[in-house]
């Protein structure tokens, strides 16, 4: 079995951002030379988010509200980890609901997604240099 690894680096220009990677990924993927498997896609940063779902304008708009609502940013001394003097506390509560990483099949090297299926990127406490790691094993 083999292992590759790769980091993928983002500076998002707002604080909230969702960036389709798929590509991203599936040109890592080539480069592996690796056809059966798996890819792990992980954010390496915990006010971010990697998770599979559809690149639809409209569900990432939802996405984005219903996170807000859940976990708005202000008023920032809503919450205790701000009292450390970030401002992020709502990122990371917005992290832990979105997920962490995904991890997808690897088929005639190729992503092995269902229909509309694609991998996001979500920055949530972003204008900062942020990485993402992509770890495929296999043959």
């Amino acid at each position: 079995m083999k292992s590759y690894r790769e980091e993928l680096w983002f500076n998002t220009q707002t604080r909230r951002e969702y960036i389709n990677i798929s590509r991203e990924v599936q040109k890592t993927l080539n480069q592996s030379g690796i056809k059966e498997g798996l890819c792990l896609v992980n954010a390496m940063h915990i006010t971010a988010s990697v998770y599979i779902n559809d690149d639809e304008r409209g569900l990432i708009s939802d996405y984005d509200q219903w996170l807000e609502q859940l976990a708005p940013h202000e008023p920032i001394s809503h919450y205790r980890h701000n009292n450390t003097g970030e401002d992020n506390g709502d990122a990371h509560l917005k992290r832990q609901v979105m997920g962490r990483e995904v991890v997808v099949a690897v088929t005639n090297g190729r992503l092995d997604f269902g229909p509309w299926e694609q991998i996001f990127y979500a920055e949530f406490d972003g204008r900062r240099r942020k990485r993402v790691l992509v770890k495929i094993i296999g043959e």
